[in-house]
């Protein structure tokens, strides 16, 4: 066989692969497509049709990234996620030119005094300096991006010792006392990966001031890693309190009251993206987590939609009562409005004298790892409904004063939390906020344990791209921002502390352009 005998088979091997192969592929695809039963697409238009589940596979990412504009978008806009973003990596929050809010729209607007507060004139605590370490962009071309991370001496913006919020203060042995308005809310472990808590536990507990709720998940060595204050949920499934036939455990209990990081824990009655039990799809459910929560690995776990333990407002407040006696540190609930049982609560705390510490509101709107859309979209009041309602109903009974308010759901930004004050909160949780700041970039797929970035996933292979130590300190940057920007805030509305803002710093203006006080909507 001589070189052009050996070239003329080469040829036909290629046009073979070429042009015989994709033929033979697309004709099996047409007798495949035109015989199945599933889909009428494409028993009509076979091969085509597959266009059609293409495109719609990838909707979401064009829709994302290049078809919605800055302030579109579900649950979040670019512009919201970007703003955390941006905040955390550069500690930044500054824009040029102006603002892209719509003010064509209804929404909230904060009042500005005519007599601003100036910066000496603020209650503010920033004697001990944070060292973190931010970002700076070198060069920002169209296809060039330079940028370097530097050390940084930041304030911490604290709050005076006499103005801190204490849980606790005249109930048990060992009170919480919080220099900061903001903390973390429930993520469980397991619901996000170790790396994520980790990261968030170490750049919390760089920040100071602030807590990490654990989720209902039990509490992990990762979050105790960062060495910041913790807030122990217990859930209907009664995880890392339990015992081995799921009944409620009071050894358990006392030993996770004795770690000293654990400074309160919270009964998680529902919270606003699920009124029920939480779920934990079982490829997330390792042998380690399983271990944590007393449960089999590698299967589903779905909590209960209540407390077995109680069933009505007074024996909720017994239990409350012993919890508090046994552990001797706060105790609160975290609800979701909208039923009446919250007044049959007012009612009971005013005629016992019972109370929780505190009370978590937990609006429609907030988000969850996993939950039923039926659920998610209907059940339960958003927070700037439910939080009036909560507020009122605890002074209209008499018990505001003893109860601290803690409100949450999608409260990520200065503005937004400075609302929630103003509508009654004492303290504010953010959960995605926190996610965005470790790496989340809202793929949507955190029931799925297929999270891209390793935040909402335990799968190791995913996690590799969180790197820790990186994502802590903008962990630590998106809550001094935060902290740092209600000040100002409050500077602007005429007051010298952000714990000070009322309903009548705050007014609802409507589609019309009329401005209504809250204490007219809200009676």
């Amino acid at each position: 066989m001589d070189q052009t005998d050996v070239l003329v088979i080469v040829l036909i091997g290629i046009v073979v692969i070429v042009v015989l192969v994709p033929v033979v592929t697309l004709l099996w695809l047409y007798y495949r497509d035109i015989n199945q039963t599933k889909h009428s697409v494409l028993r009509n238009f076979p091969v085509l049709g597959k266009m059609r589940y293409i495109l719609e596979k990838m909707g979401p990412e064009l829709r994302q990234y290049l078809f919605l504009n800055d302030n579109e978008g579900k649950p979040f806009t670019r512009r919201q996620f970007e703003d955390v973003v941006i905040s955390a990596k550069y500690k930044h929050r500054m824009l040029g030119f102006g603002t892209e809010r719509n003010y064509e729209e209804e929404g909230y607007y904060i009042r500005n005094s005519l007599f601003p507060k100036l910066e000496q004139e603020m209650r503010v605590d920033n004697e001990q300096k944070i060292q973190t370490k931010v970002y700076s962009i070198d060069d920002d071309s169209l296809f060039r991006r330079k940028e370097h991370r530097e050390a940084a001496e930041v304030n911490p913006f604290y709050l005076p010792d006499e103005d801190a919020v204490i849980l606790g203060e005249s109930t048990c042995r060992h009170p919480f006392k919080i220099k900061g308005l903001i903390g973390q809310s429930a993520m469980s472990y397991g619901s996000l990966g170790d790396r994520a808590i980790t990261a968030l536990s170490t750049g919390l507990g760089l920040a100071g001031g602030t807590w990490m709720n654990t989720g209902e998940g039990g509490l992990s060595k990762y979050h105790l890693a960062g060495g910041t204050d913790i807030m122990l949920q217990i859930g209907p499934g009664l995880f890392g309190v339990r015992t081995p036939d799921g009944e409620f455990s009071w050894e358990a209990f006392q030993k996770k009251s004795e770690i000293e990081q654990v400074k309160a824990f919270e009964i998680k009655l529902a919270q606003g993206a699920k009124t029920r039990g939480g779920h934990l799809d079982g490829a997330k459910v390792t042998p380690e987590i399983a271990e944590i929560r007393g449960v089999e690995a590698y299967r589903p776990i779905d909590s209960p939609n209540r407390f077995k333990e109680f069933g009505d407002p007074i024996s909720m407040l017994h239990f409350i009562e012993k919890l508090r006696e046994v552990g001797g540190k706060p105790v609160g609930i975290k609800l979701v409005v909208g039923d009446v049982d919250l007044e049959r609560l007012a009612v009971a705390m005013a005629e016992t004298g019972m109370a929780p510490d505190f009370i978590t509101v937990d609006g429609g709107e907030g988000g969850t790892g996993a939950s039923y859309k039926e659920l998610a979209d209907a059940v339960g009041f958003p927070i700037h409904t439910a939080l009036p309602i909560a507020d009122d109903l605890l002074k209209k009974y008499g018990v505001r004063d003893r109860v601290k308010l803690i409100a949450s759901g999608k409260l990520l930004s200065p503005d937004r939390i400075a609302v929630a004050l103003a509508m009654g909160a004492d303290l504010v949780n953010i959960a995605r906020g926190f996610m965005m700041s470790v790496g989340c970039i809202r793929a949507m797929v955190c029931h799925t344990n297929r999270c891209p970035v390793g935040v909402a996933t335990t799968d190791p292979s995913l996690q590799k791209a969180l790197v820790v130590e990186e994502k802590s300190y903008r962990a630590c940057n998106y809550l001094l921002s935060l902290r740092e920007g209600l000040y100002n805030v409050a500077a602007a509305a005429g007051i010298d502390s952000p714990t000070k803002f009322e309903r009548r710093h705050i007014v609802y203006k409507d589609r019309y352009g009329k401005v209504h006080e809250l204490n007219t909507l809200f009676l």
